[in-house]
């Protein structure tokens, strides 16, 4: 992945509030768009906590709360912003939600597949008990077209018996 700037400037955060510009109206500070440029944060690493101002220290997290060589700084951040310790809470019951989410949906992957399986094998069972039929009612001089409607096979694989 390249770690290409989307906007120009150094500034890693940018706030942008909603305008409709055919009428010249405003949501008046209502609605705001907020980016984080998290390939931009690599002079945070080296900042102390204390220094860093509240839109720092949530990008720091946003960006390396699942990095285990940055865990004592957002350890640190933890302690110092409530909310953010609140929203990694959130964080880490919605992963785990998303976690158990995932295996449910392996597991009744597994039971579909299975039962796929089970369903393709009796089809190909019946599928060989007609092949025999039809070979033994072939024998026996019954005409195709009685053989077609007794066991679903086509005029050509019979004929091919």
């Amino acid at each position: 992945m390249v770690n290409r700037k989307f906007f120009k400037d150094e500034a890693f955060l940018h706030e942008f509030e909603y305008y409709d510009a055919k009428p010249g109206v405003t949501l008046g500070g209502l609605s705001r768009i907020t980016t984080i440029e998290l390939s931009k944060l690599g002079r945070l690493v080296e900042k102390a906590v204390e220094e860093m101002t509240p839109a720092e220290r949530w990008a720091f997290c946003i960006k390396y709360i699942s990095d285990k060589e940055k865990r004592d700084k957002v350890n640190e951040i933890l302690g110092h912003e409530e909310g953010i310790a609140m929203a990694s809470q959130v964080l880490v019951s919605i992963s785990r939600d998303e976690h158990q989410r995932s295996r449910l949906l392996s597991e009744y992957k597994f039971i579909v597949d299975t039962q796929s399986k089970v369903v393709q094998a009796e089809r190909d069972g019946r599928r060989e008990e007609m092949i025999k039929e039809a070979e033994k009612m072939k024998k026996r001089g019954i005409h195709i077209d009685q053989i077609v409607e007794y066991t679903g096979l086509s005029a050509e694989e019979i004929a091919k018996l």
